[in-house]
Formats: structure tokens, sequence, C-alpha cells
């Protein structure tokens, strides 16, 4: 194991524990917010999508690298329709009108 790679995988590990901690002190009341966040966050999934197809040139390949855009397109659009969900919570709704007693 080259010291690079140990770096990396020290790096990972703590990242996993930090990020364990954090998510576990979020109250249950915030988990949509932060989940929906979170997910819109994963575009970056689709940057990498993008670098990799400037490398791709095998058929299995392609079809990865379509499998890994349908699923970061996915993610994505996920991300804002939860967003869009909880938003909607939140929305003050129409007023009705009562009708009046001598239109009854």
């Amino acid at each position: 194991m080259t010291p690079l790679l140990f770096a990396d995988i020290t790096i990972f590990v703590l990242s996993l524990l930090v990020g364990f901690e954090i998510i576990s002190k979020v109250p249950a009341t915030l988990h949509t917010p932060l989940m929906s966040g979170s997910n819109a966050v994963h575009g970056v999934v689709v940057v990498g999508v993008m670098v990799l197809a400037a490398v791709v040139n095998s058929p299995l390949g392609y079809v990865l690298l379509l499998v890994a855009a349908a699923f970061a397109a996915m993610n994505v659009v996920g991300g804002y329709v939860v967003t869009d969900r909880m938003l909607e919570m939140f929305r003050a709704r129409p007023a009705r009108i009562e009708p009046k007693a001598d239109e009854r």
C-alpha cells in the first residue's frame, strides 16, 4: 500500500465518521430538508459523468455511462421534487369563502 493510497483511505474513513456524527445529531423534523439538499448537491455526479464521457471508447463503457447518467439525473431531479413537496407544506392555503345565510 502506497502512502498516497493510505492517506486517501484515511481521509475517506474520517469523512465517514464525521458525516455520521453530523447526521445523527439532526432532529427528525429536519431530515427532509437535509435529504433534499444533499440530493441536489449530488449534481456533482452529473459532472463526473460528463468527464467520463470524454474518455469512454468501448460499447460496455457507453452502456455504463448511460446507466450512470440516468441514476445521476434521477438523483438530482428527486432532490428537487422532495424539496418542492416539502416547501408546499408551508404554503398558505387559499381562504374558503363561506356563503352568506341568505344565499344558502
